[in-house]
């Protein structure tokens, strides 16, 4: 979509992150983009060439001085951040507005459940709890979104429900060692999403263009709503063993995770995440991957949700990684 020019180069952040890694072996194999993968750590640089990375750039998106390097003759931005980076997001929404001659195409990574501009959501309103406010995790998500669109830039937003895995990969000692993981979601069914289907979504959108995406917002959601047994029950059959789920008390979360973290698993007990979306099916003609398929498949990098499962992961017991951010 960008006539007279060599291929076109896209800024891929948070590139060695899940979703990241797959959206960059996406548009290496389509031919069609430079793509060049940020990187915190040069240790990750040559992981990130295998994927199919043409070029690795050093960007911290806490440091500005990283920023105008890794810019450098970007027409496209695939966005994501790690939760408690927002203001340093606001901050960069910032200097991609700045280059708006140059950016042609932002594509953002989010979630559903705050935003004022497809929706009404109003922040003072939780959907369950009268007199509580919409969880901050989903009120910052949609300032992650609000900043780009502001800034006048052409935005594809992915919201995304809550992805498979995340609520497992803090129990993987529990899970090996005694067959069990807890969290407060009990029988509440949510709809989660795998990270391989963000990716191909997000590299459909900028393949596609902003001629066809931009200002679209896009629910990326699994193919059905699962509670925390069936999810066992998935896991179990994949590991060969009996893997029980066993309720927690919502305080007890609190108490490992902080309050912010505990408010948005709040969501995920009272069903708002429960439904399924027909967006990824209409970005890409087929149905999401559903969390058994996941686990046994494996995805563009060629790893399977089951590897995923086992690697790093930003939320730890007993650390409110929200803290300094939940202002």
């Amino acid at each position: 979509f960008f006539f007279g020019m060599s291929k076109p180069i896209v800024l891929v952040t948070s590139a060695s992150g899940r979703i990241g890694r797959d959206v960059i072996a996406r548009l290496a194999a389509s031919q069609q983009f430079h793509v060049r993968a940020t990187s915190f750590s040069p240790a990750k640089a040559e992981q990130l060439k295998k994927y199919g990375a043409h070029e690795v750039v050093s960007f911290d998106l806490t440091s500005a001085d990283t920023w105008a390097e890794a810019l450098k003759d970007v027409q496209v931005v695939y966005s994501a951040s790690l939760d408690p980076l927002l203001n340093h997001h606001l901050n960069f929404c910032k200097e991609l507005g700045s280059r708006k001659d140059q950016i042609k195409h932002v594509v953002r990574v989010s979630c559903m459940g705050a935003d004022t501009l497809t929706a009404s959501y109003d922040k003072d309103e939780h959907v369950s709890r009268p007199g509580a406010e919409i969880p901050l995790m989903l009120q910052h998500y949609w300032w992650g979104e609000e900043a780009l669109i502001k800034e006048g830039l052409p935005v594809t937003v992915l919201r995304a429900n809550f992805f498979m895995n995340h609520l497992l990969k803090t129990d993987l000692e529990n899970i090996d060692k005694e067959g069990w993981f807890a969290n407060p979601l009990g029988s509440a069914k949510n709809s989660f999403v795998s990270t391989r289907d963000i990716a191909e979504a997000a590299a459909v959108c900028i393949a596609e263009g902003p001629k066809a995406h931009a200002n679209k917002f896009y629910d990326i959601t699994g193919p059905a709503p699962q509670s925390m047994y069936q999810i066992a029950d998935d896991l179990g059959k994949v590991l060969g063993k009996k893997i029980e789920y066993r309720p927690q008390d919502m305080a007890q979360f609190e108490a490992d995770f902080g309050p912010t973290r505990a408010a948005f698993f709040e969501y995920l007990t009272n069903g708002f995440y429960t439904r399924c979306a027909p967006d990824f099916y209409n970005l890409t003609g087929h149905k999401p991957t559903s969390y058994y398929e996941y686990l046994t498949t494996k995805g563009p990098t060629g790893e399977s949700g089951l590897d995923e499962l086992y690697q790093g992961n930003l939320w730890k017991k007993g650390v409110d990684a929200m803290k300094d951010v939940a202002k």
